[in-house]
């Protein structure tokens, strides 16, 4: 099975601001349409062993849109509230199985994803790893990522696809 989303931005946080695709551009994609979407992106990168059904998705984005303000510009006093807000929700709570696995369980799991999400985006804006976010600099792409390369000089989100994409044009126009 495929994932339906993209993971691999270095923080949760940043997974989940790429949940609006190519922003900004003529080809912007919203990939958290409604709650189902939400649903299913808990499903592929929360904590939860079981499905997650959430009510409706508008808290997520809103969630969404503060973060990446939060990231990228001057945060204004909504944003930081809004972001504070959802930091306070509850969080999934751990649990022991009986077969010695750890579970995590939570009253309303859409909820505490935010309150997870809010908080990742606290600790990052915080803390040292927030001087190595980066903008991918693939021409439509432009998706958060931590650089955790160690000179510190990566410029794409993926090299698989981003980067791949850019030596493609690189060598096309050497050629032509």
């Amino acid at each position: 099975m495929t994932d339906r989303f993209r993971s691999g931005a270095g923080r949760l946080c940043l997974d989940f601001v790429r949940t609006l695709r190519y922003r900004g551009s003529s080809s912007e994609v919203e990939e958290l349409p409604d709650a189902e979407a939400w649903g299913a992106w808990i499903d592929q990168l929360g904590p939860f062993a079981t499905p997650v059904h959430p009510a409706a998705v508008g808290d997520a984005q809103a969630l969404r849109e503060a973060i990446y303000e939060l990231l990228t510009g001057e945060v204004r006093e909504a944003v930081r509230r809004r972001v504070n807000r959802f930091a306070a929700l509850p969080v999934p709570a751990p649990s022991l199985t009986t077969a010695g696995g750890l579970r995590w369980q939570a009253r309303d799991p859409a909820e505490a994803m935010l309150a997870l999400l809010a908080r990742d985006a606290l600790e990052l804006v915080t803390s040292p790893e927030f001087a190595r976010v980066r903008r991918c600099a693939g021409p439509q792409c432009g998706a958060l990522f931590l650089d955790t390369s160690r000179p510190g000089t990566r410029r794409w989100c993926s090299m698989e696809i981003c980067g791949n994409q850019a030596k493609k044009s690189t060598y096309r126009a050497k050629v032509h």
